[in-house]
């Protein structure tokens, strides 16, 4: 082991230094008294990292959760004590609950005051007790009160972000840390990366077992999750389903792991999923789940019949997080490994048992053909659906036309989402940004910027809701300071439609505070967006014809500046049922595709 070096450093340098070494080209954040002495430290680095600041903190925490989501490679934020980091949970639920990872660093009051409830301190009974604040939706919370602690709290925090599961990790750091000095080692930067191997197997005999019971098997299906995009498993994946003409559909976090251009991509499950993907579901026999947690909205509420009916279906669970495995399901057979592992290692025994004769699925192919013609032909349909109000899924269809394959598509929570997931095609993994298990609106508004930032030559597209647009619409302000290239395509039907829809099916159409209007007229109503826009000095347009949009967004990305898009999308039509979802104590709703 070559001998460590020493060196005298304050808090704050140790950090940024740390960051340079691993390689981190971002920091996001907001300024504040807390944080003062970290800033100092950024711009003296600032040739190495840069630092880009927003309007509020919680765009820092979108912004940093979408360039992982995109890269699979940690970037960090720096926010102030008191409300300026209070205003970063909903980010770091949001990265926590999607198994995304960013170093969350807070600032805090200096230790000399703890306990005297100065400035902005966090805790009335607990001494700078931000930690608790976030302690919910973080790996690991650490907090060095002394410079020499720093280096232990940066190395292993950084470590804990992204070895095995994914998650964010906070660093809550005492102003006067940031700013004393000490004697501490200092790491050559080669000893900083980050080289942990964690791509463990299966055993042989759990591969031996899966090969029998594909033999076995007369309707196999693979399910991938969000785990898969994590492990970066679409090319083992769609080389296994392609040798073994397996069909393969995904969670709604899975999209794109196998393109679903393909003929044995079916597409998304769930409520909102694709019927081809529902219906393949709840007719196999043998499900291999690579990386899904198998949660309520993705499975129908875990009713069987509507999603999976898993009394007729073994469950072959293949996880990195032993939490997963039987959580939701029962399983025949659950490994703790590697996705893109695993997959490899079945297709590698597949060819060797099965080199002169391939299981015979075919007549199981048939029927999954039959069930995505249906849904093939009905998707066509709705794509050509004119009229003002924009019919939904029309939007939906004309932003695909138009965005490049390379494109990322980010999308926020509302009904706008369930359009996307189900009638979206996803060509690749990590190009659809989509906040899910917290369902945090503006991971997209803001996250379209982090991710443009972690693919420079990807064009970016966000379709935003009315409502999670006008939570965040200040993200322009930070795109148009800093030059980054994005489209938003405002989806206005003047309501938290989702929720609207809710009280249509529950409570016989009786809406309060779902829909925007004038109170004393009930007439709808929303600012003008393009004005709104162009008070930012960002481009805009609004597209009252479907025929329009397409041509509209091609302009924008052509610009190759931040370009806002509003478009009147009508409020009434709701997207097909293919699975079902449930509210206990209500009563799920019944599938209505196909049309009896």
């Amino acid at each position: 082991m070559a001998e460590r070096k020493k060196a005298v450093k304050n808090g704050a340098d140790i950090i940024v230094d740390y960051l340079v070494a691993q390689k981190v080209p971002y920091v996001f954040g907001l300024c504040g008294h807390g944080n003062v002495g970290f800033l100092d430290s950024l711009y003296k680095r600032s040739d190495k990292i840069k630092t880009i600041s927003v309007r509020h903190e919680s765009a820092a925490g979108f912004m940093a959760d979408a360039y992982f989501r995109i890269s699979h490679k940690p970037v960090a934020t720096i926010t102030s004590c008191g409300p300026g980091s209070a205003n970063l949970p909903v980010a770091l639920a949001a990265a926590f609950m999607d198994s995304s990872a960013f170093l969350a660093i807070t600032g805090n009051v200096p230790t000399s005051q703890f306990n005297r409830e100065p400035f902005q301190e966090t805790g009335k009974y607990f001494q700078g007790d931000f930690p608790s604040v976030v302690r919910p939706y973080v790996k690991r919370s650490y907090q060095p009160t002394r410079t020499d602690m720093v280096p232990l709290a940066v190395r292993q925090g950084f470590k804990e972000m992204v070895v095995g599961r994914p998650g964010p990790v906070h660093l809550d750091v005492p102003l006067n840390v940031f700013i004393e000095e000490d004697e501490v080692e200092v790491f050559d930067e080669v000893d900083y990366q980050i080289t942990v191997n964690q791509r463990t197997s299966a055993s042989n005999e759990a591969i031996d077992r899966i090969i029998e019971l594909l033999k076995e098997a007369k309707r196999p299906l693979i399910v991938a999750g969000n785990g898969a995009v994590l492990s970066e498993a679409s090319k083992e994946i769609t080389e296994l389903s392609d040798f073994l003409n397996i069909p393969v559909h995904t969670t709604p976090q899975g999209k794109g792991i196998v393109d679903e251009r393909k003929p044995l991509s079916l597409g998304a499950t769930g409520r909102n999923g694709t019927y081809p993907a529902n219906q393949a579901g709840k007719h196999c026999d043998l499900l291999i789940a690579f990386g899904s947690s198998f949660d309520d909205r993705s499975t129908s509420a875990w009713l069987d019949g509507y999603t999976y009916d898993m009394t007729k279906t073994k469950l072959v669970h293949i996880d990195i997080d032993p939490h997963e495995i039987g959580k939701n399901y029962e399983v025949h057979l659950g490994i703790v490994a590697d996705a893109k592992t695993v997959a490899a290692q079945i297709l590698a025994r597949a060819k060797e048992v099965f080199a002169d004769q391939k299981p015979d699925y075919s007549e199981w192919l048939r029927q999954v053909a039959e069930w995505k013609k249906i849904w093939t032909d009905h998707v066509e349909e709705q794509f050509r659906k004119g009229g003002y109000p924009v019919h939904p899924a029309r939007v939906v269809g004309e932003v695909r036309k138009a965005l490049p394959e390379n494109g990322i598509l980010g999308v926020d929570v509302g009904v706008h989402h369930n359009w996307v997931v189900q009638y979206w095609q996803a060509y690749a993994p990590q190009k659809l940004l989509q906040s899910w298990g917290f369902a945090s609106m503006g991971l997209a508004t803001c996250g379209i910027l982090g991710a443009k930032l972690a693919s420079p030559d990807s064009p970016c597209v966000a379709i935003v809701g009315d409502g999670s647009f006008l939570m965040h619409g200040h993200i322009l302000a930070t795109a148009k300071e800093y030059g980054i290239p994005a489209v938003w395509v405002v989806w206005n039907n003047y309501a938290y439609g989702s929720i609207r829809d809710l009280q249509h099916g529950y409570f016989g159409g009786r809406e309060l505070i779902t829909s925007f209007q004038i109170d004393k007229t009930g007439e709808l109503y929303n600012p003008d967006f393009v004005a709104y826009a162009k008070a930012f000095g960002v481009k805009a347009e609004k597209v009252n014809e479907a025929d329009e949009l397409s041509a509209a967004v091609k302009r924008a990305l052509e610009l190759n500046e931040p370009y806002l898009i509003e478009v009147h999308v009508d409020r009434d039509i709701r997207p097909p049922g293919t699975g079902t979802w449930v509210l206990p104590p209500f009563k799920h709703p019944e599938p209505n595709f196909p049309a009896k």
